[in-house]
């Protein structure tokens, strides 16, 4: 597709992504389902504000009525369009992505992301533009309250209040700088905040997910029981243990399996992961008697996966994790919640049972990375670093679904066998360039 990704549409701010852009997908939307309902929830990006109100502006003018819930996490978003029965439910995010580039998911009236079918569908009507009569233009409201039905949701979804832990929370500058110290304080839980700015030029700089080593540090200095971080748009959760050590979304699949399991709610023994889910938590949980499902890379693909098994958790290393019984999407706020749960019993040190493999990522960017993928060269440099791991490990080569990049992945027991692996394929590939 031209312009879906494996998230949704995504690009620079008034480069890839456009006003008018938006503006043709609000269009869309009201022309593929006449009178649709639609909630419209952010980021903290600056141009949060001009691509929501472009869309709005597209799909009102084209007969739909559209409610802005503001600065919202994702999950949120998700929640809202199902509970409240609005047709789609829109985020304007890029997720981990700097600030200077912003995105467009869609979610459908069961809360869940399109699929490629539905997304093809936005995708034929984008250079066509047909507006609604004079007499059917939809109307457009504001309703920032919406955000506390999320809210009281989340907390809902606790067993148990937090009474007697402190958690240091790292928001990213992003979707969750109100939501998650809110949840979290009301469940009795003492906290420290960092990066909850939401001026809207650092979301993800140097801070959330993608940088949890300040969290770290900080859970050290204050002497915190865990910390969380979160990425732009809160579907991502990234921990920290009481000792500074991070978990990543791999862990924290097999520690919140282990928990289901344990509850008796692991349906038919199954967490689904992706094709970077590292073998040290596929063999952890094998040791539960619990089998690991891989997916393609995209939360979306997990999901997909899940619902076909009928598994009841899965995500990816990136932090995307999904519980069917809670969310219809990725929510890092509701597996941060869950995971804190599970420290009044136990410091969370002790419930990591993983031993990881070594991986090595290296993300080039590239200028055409269909081009680069469709090289004679590459898969037969692929089987030779194949060869190199004597089965001792994977590699796997991959055009990024939301960026021009091409992601290379390594993975073995031995770290200078999955560097040395990634290095080879990385020179072969910055050559075809």
């Amino acid at each position: 597709m031209e312009y879906f990704g494996t998230d949704g549409i995504r690009g620079v701010a008034n480069e890839e992504l456009s006003p008018t852009l938006a503006y043709a997908c609000g269009c869309a939307l009201a022309a593929i389902k006449p009178t649709a309902k639609i909630i419209i929830g952010r980021d903290t990006r600056i141009s949060g504000d001009m691509l929501m109100l472009s869309l709005a502006s597209g799909a009102t003018a084209a007969g739909a009525d559209v409610t802005d819930a503001g600065i919202i996490p994702t999950a949120g978003v998700a929640y809202l369009t199902k509970k409240l029965n609005f047709d789609y439910g829109v985020v304007i995010s890029a997720s981990h992505n700097p600030y200077e580039y912003n995105g467009i998911k869609i979610f459908d009236k069961n809360g869940y992301k399109l699929n490629e079918e539905k997304e093809a569908e936005i995708e034929s009507h984008l250079n066509s533009i047909k507006l609604a009569p004079h007499d059917k233009i939809g109307r457009f409201t504001t309703d920032f309250s919406l955000v506390r039905l999320y809210e009281n949701y989340l907390f809902s979804c606790l067993s148990s209040n937090l009474n007697g832990l402190t958690i240091v929370m790292d928001c990213s500058n992003g979707a969750s700088y109100k939501v998650a110290p809110f949840v979290f304080e009301k469940a009795g839980a003492k906290l420290i905040v960092l990066n909850d700015d939401c001026s809207g030029k650092n979301i993800n700089e140097e801070c959330g997910s993608l940088h949890p080593e300040k969290l770290a540090k900080a859970v050290k200095e204050y002497k915190a029981n865990c910390g969380f971080a979160y990425d732009g748009d809160a579907d991502r959760l990234i921990a920290c243990d009481e000792k500074g050590n991070i978990l990543d979304g791999d862990v924290l699949i097999y520690i919140l399996a282990k928990k289901l399991l344990n509850e008796g709610k692991l349906n038919r023994s199954l967490a689904v992961g992706t094709a970077h889910t590292n073998l040290g938590a596929e063999e952890a949980l094998n040791n539960l008697g619990i089998t690991l499902l891989r997916s393609d890379i995209g939360d979306k693909y997990v999901l997909e996966k899940m619902l076909k098994e009928n598994a009841v958790i899965g995500g990816e290393q990136s932090g995307h994790i999904i519980f069917t019984e809670y969310s219809t999407t990725g929510d890092g706020i509701l597996s941060s919640l869950l995971v804190a749960s599970l420290l009044k019993n136990s410091p969370l040190s002790l419930l990591n049972e993983v031993k990881l493999y070594h991986q090595i990522n290296i993300n080039i960017k590239v200028k055409d990375k269909i081009r680069i993928m469709n090289n004679e060269g590459l898969e037969k440099e692929i089987d030779k670093v194949r060869n190199l791991l004597k089965g001792k490990g994977r590699v796997l080569v991959r055009a990024s679904g939301t960026e021009p990049k091409v992601r290379i992945f390594a993975e073995s027991k031995d770290y200078n066998l999955s560097l040395n692996a990634a290095k080879q394929l990385e020179n072969f590939i910055l050559n075809i360039e």
